[in-house]
């Protein structure tokens, strides 16, 4: 898999600031953009939906918005290269599908990367970095970690750019890094 310069993953933990650093690069590139959001707003879940009103405050009214929790594949290859997709986030669309199995996963994600390398869109994605912690004590907890990193090494073996954004400051660590 040859890095693509029209794919840029944003990644880091919790309040670090990757949405924002994404939203930043969406703007930058000029583009008509479509934020692609994969959680399913929970009207029973206030916190949830503060969250989510955060983040639909802070974007520009003129963007784009698509609800895809499940068929992020689809959605990725209806874009033309007009567009630039900010696709917020992988940890979210992980965890609506956590109930497949190791094998509907797999395919799930072969198809995530195959959409990735076929589109003409610039794509953005936000994903979370979950795995410096500790291992979690039950197992979907463990499951989702495992997944969510292997995921986002996936995707960033295939992104032209990956951004580890920390206490507000983003670093392209595939220029400073070196593929293990």
């Amino acid at each position: 898999m040859a890095p693509n310069s029209h794919i840029c993953l944003v990644t880091g933990p919790a309040r670090s600031g990757k949405s924002e650093w994404a939203e930043a690069l969406a703007t930058q590139s000029g583009q008509s953009v479509i934020y692609i959001a994969t959680s399913a707003l929970d009207p029973a879940d206030l916190e949830w939906q503060t969250r989510v009103a955060l983040h639909r405050d802070r974007r520009p009214a003129h963007w784009h918005l698509q609800e895809v929790p499940i068929a992020l594949p689809k959605a990725i290859l209806t874009a033309t290269e007009h567009d630039c997709l900010l696709i917020d986030s992988l940890g979210t669309w992980l965890a609506n599908l956590l109930e497949q199995d190791d094998d509907t996963w797999q395919a799930t994600v072969d198809a995530l990367i195959e959409s990735l390398e076929q589109t003409p869109a610039s794509v953005i994605l936000v994903s979370e970095e979950t795995g410096w912690g500790v291992v979690p004590a039950y197992p979907l907890g463990r499951l989702f970690r495992d997944r969510l990193g292997t995921l986002t090494r996936q995707v960033g073996t295939v992104a032209g750019a990956v951004y580890l954004v920390v206490a507000g400051y983003a670093i392209d660590v595939k220029k400073l890094g070196q593929r293990v």
